[in-house]
Formats: C-alpha cells, sequence, structure tokens
C-alpha cells in the first residue's frame, strides 16, 4: 500500500495545480489519471495572461517547443448579423493546444504520476481513502471534469443542473492552405440565433481550431454541421474536414449543484462545475481553484482538517460567485425582445468590447491571483 497525504483524481489543469501546490506545501501527493500524457482534451484553448501569473510560468518559456499564439482581440458577431471587431492593440490571451498544456503542467506538479491508470475501486476506511486497493490518502480531490468518479460519486445519478455540451475538430493546416480568411491574432466568436450557445473558428500557429458549444445539447450534432458548412463557404474553412469530432460536457458556474467539499473530499475545475457562465471557458477557474485548494491547506492541522477545507469553499465562492446565482435579467423578457436586443448589442463595437470580450471571456476586472511565497 502506497500512502499519501492527497490523492488527486484527474491530471488536467485543475488536478496538476492542486497538486504543484500542495507539494510545495511540503503533501506527499499522487495524480491518478486513466490517460497517458500528452493526451488529447477537447476544448478551443486560449488561456489570459492571468493563468500565466498565477503558476508563476513565464510565456517565453512555456512557448519553447509550444504553440503559444497570442491574442489581441476577438471577431464577434451573432450569426446573420453584422461583425465587431474587438481589437486592443496588445496580447490579452494566448492561444495553446490542450495537449501540450496539460502535459506541461502535470510535469511540472511534482507529484507522484500513475497515469495510463483508472480508478477502480474506491473506499473509506478509518477515515483514509483508499484507492484500487494499492493507494490511500485521508484527502481525496477530484479533478477529472465534468464526469469526474468522484464527483459522481458525492451527487449521484440525481439529475442536476443542464449540461452545456461543445464539439470541436483542431487539426493541422497543410502546407499550402494559408488563405483561410482567419486573422491568428482575432479568433472569432458566432453566437447562435437563439442565443443559447455559440461556435468559434481559430487559427493558432499551424492549427486550426473551429467548434460549437450550446445548451440544448440534442440540437449540438445538426447545428455544427450547418456551422461547419457555413464557415467553409465563408472561406475560413477547407471544403474537406478531417474525421473525427470530439466532445465534451460541462456544468456553468452559478447553476451546479455539486458541492465542492465533503469529509475527506475537495472538488477543483469543471468536476466541481466551476466555467464561466457566459464563455463556458473553464481553464482559468479549474488552475485558480487547484490554487485556491492548496492555499487553503497550507497551515491546515491536517491534509483533509474540515477548517481549511471549508474555508477552500469560501474562497472559491468569493472567487467565482454563489453556487446558484440569481437570474439575469433578460431572462425574463421574451424570447423575441431577447433576440431583437442581441442582435443590436452584438452589432455595437463598445458591447462587443467592454462586454462580450472584457468581462465574458477575459474577465478583465478579475485580478490574477498572486502565487504564494514560500
Amino acid at each position: 500500500m502506497e500512502r499519501f497525504d492527497v490523492l488527486v483524481v484527474g491530471g488536467g489543469p485543475a488536478g496538476s495545480s492542486a497538486a504543484r501546490g500542495l507539494a510545495d506545501a511540503g503533501a506527499a501527493v499522487c495524480v491518478l489519471d486513466r490517460a497517458v500524457f500528452p493526451r488529447g482534451k477537447t476544448c478551443a484553448g486560449w488561456i489570459t495572461p492571468p493563468v500565466f501569473a498565477a503558476l508563476a510560468v513565464d510565456p517565453a518559456e512555456y512557448a519553447e517547443g509550444r504553440t503559444l499564439q497570442p491574442i489581441q482581440g476577438f471577431r464577434v458577431r451573432r450569426i446573420g448579423d453584422p461583425e465587431s471587431r474587438a481589437a486592443f492593440g496588445e496580447t490579452v490571451s494566448y492561444g495553446i493546444r490542450r495537449c501540450e498544456l496539460d502535459h506541461f503542467l502535470l510535469a511540472r506538479s511534482k507529484a507522484t504520476l500513475r497515469t495510463g491508470t483508472k480508478l477502480g475501486s474506491l473506499e473509506r476506511v478509518d477515515g483514509v481513502w483508499r484507492v484500487n486497493g494499492a493507494l490511500e490518502a485521508p484527502l481525496l480531490v477530484g479533478a477529472g471534469g465534468h464526469f469526474c468518479p468522484v464527483a459522481r460519486r458525492l451527487t449521484g445519478d440525481a439529475p442536476g443542473a443542464p449540461v452545456i455540451a461543445a464539439q470541436e475538430l483542431e487539426f493541422p493546416v497543410a502546407e499550402g492552405e494559408d488563405a483561410f480568411d482567419v486573422e491568428p491574432a482575432l479568433p472569432e466568436l458566432y453566437f447562435s440565433p437563439d442565443l443559447q450557445g455559440y461556435g468559434w473558428v481559430f487559427r493558432k500557429g499551424r492549427y486550426l481550431n473551429v467548434g460549437l458549444g450550446r445548451r440544448a445539447p440534442q440540437k449540438l450534432g445538426a447545428e455544427l454541421r450547418a456551422f461547419l458548412a457555413w464557415l467553409a463557404r465563408e472561406g475560413k474553412l477547407p471544403p474537406t474536414l478531417p474525421a473525427g469530432v470530439h466532445g465534451h460536457a460541462y456544468l456553468l458556474r452559478g447553476e451546479s449543484e455539486r458541492p465542492l467539499v465533503a469529509d475527506g473530499v475537495a472538488l477543483v475545475g469543471d468536476a466541481a462545475g466551476l466555467a464561466w457562465p457566459k464563455s463556458g471557458e473553464g481553464i482559468r477557474p479549474a488552475v485558480e481553484s487547484g490554487l485556491l485548494l492548496a492555499e487553503a491547506l497550507r497551515r491546515a492541522r491536517a491534509p483533509a482538517d474540515p477548517a481549511a477545507l471549508d474555508a477552500y469553499a469560501s474562497a472559491v465562492r468569493a472567487r467565482f460567485g454563489p453556487d446558484v446565482a440569481a437570474r439575469a435579467l433578460e431572462e425574463g423578457l421574451p424570447a423575441a425582445w431577447r433576440h431583437w436586443l442581441a442582435g443590436r448589442l452584438f452589432a455595437w463595437p463598445w458591447f462587443a468590447r467592454e462586454v462580450v470580450v472584457k468581462r465574458w471571456f477575459l474577465h478583465a476586472e478579475l485580478p490574477p491571483l498572486t502565487p504564494p511565497s514560500h
């Protein structure tokens, strides 16, 4: 039996950030993930400078041998309406490939790694979690995304908050295929006519990423096919795309009914339902929730100290808002009124820049977390 202070289930940005922070605080940490890294991950793939700042990672260091596309703004529209360009003249975000980012973060986590290992048995014995009959620790961290087995153990199979589903393609641009009308520094966002989701097309280095996410997942497949065909007609995609659309699901902060903590358990990232409500972006909440957990436990009396876990839950609520958010004012308007209003707002450059891009996607109002001093 291998014994640790903390077992982290899931090696993505949430799990690796928690592991690194806890290891820096002196904890013995093991990360378990069924995948072998580097592994593919469905994601549009952009992160803001505050993520690098919180992780104390120099973007220039990260860029060595990896994709790092500077983003200076976004092109925004509702499908069928005029476009607004929100350009800032400086780098406000970066395009990354998740297979590279996740591998980089996990490799620097300072944890004992058990990749390629699925979580099988999970039991609690005398206040200690035992995994696969081989690993044990008093604290279990669920960081395995929406379908995290730790989160599912806490919540069971009861229906919860509405799930957001997304599908995407990421593929290398063939030699000589550089005529697409997609500016690498200005990813394009296309909100659905019913305002229940948005699509994107994004050139990062020699890769092109395109996808769509929405509520009402039963409509996703048909809407994605129509979206890809329209982009091809617009000259933004090649006429023939590679096979292999990948999908994932997640919960939005303020709509999730998942607990943040329980006895000897903490959830981070998508396992806790922390994706931003308007954009669905989850990398920054994943990284920051992992770091908040590590900071709360830094001076704890024991790895599973209930007071420290409660402090983590309070820190998440202070950072990302309440578990259940108040209903937005526009949700009370009739659908026809919302659609009419949205058509005009998205075409208004000020709204596209200050609200859609700066608040919904960049969260410029939220200062970066300060890396802990050791």
